[in-house]
């Protein structure tokens, strides 16, 4: 068994080392087992990530704000409590409101990619 303590994770600044992201966000990683990575990422307001794919589907669990989440289809605004599917290969993005920090729990298969669509 492993606990992580909120705050205790690696907290790591995503801006300048990823150039998916438009604005200020941070990644703390929580877990990253054999099968499995869990974390939290959180955006300033306004800033969110460019479209982009998975090569595993991806769930998001809002813990912060509020924030949109977007296809090539459809734009939606969600918040504390709601819970998204992206399966993989789906091309989106998300990020925060203009007017909300926005953060969220991501779980991810270990192992999966993220490529620019």
């Amino acid at each position: 068994m492993k606990v992580v303590r909120k705050g205790q994770g690696p907290k790591e600044e995503f801006t300048s080392q990823n150039p998916l992201i438009i604005g200020e966000a941070w990644r703390e990683n929580l877990v990253d087992s054999e099968h499995l990575n869990f974390g939290i990422v959180s955006f300033a307001m306004g800033a969110r990530n460019k479209l982009h794919t998975h090569t595993s589907d991806q769930i998001l669990y809002v813990t912060h704000g509020k924030g949109i989440v977007a296809t090539q289809k459809e734009e939606v605004v969600v918040s504390e409590g709601d819970t998204v599917l992206i399966p993989a290969g789906e091309k989106h993005w998300h990020g925060a409101t203009k007017d909300t920090e926005f953060a969220h729990a991501v779980i991810m298969k270990s192992g999966g990619t993220t490529a620019p669509a």
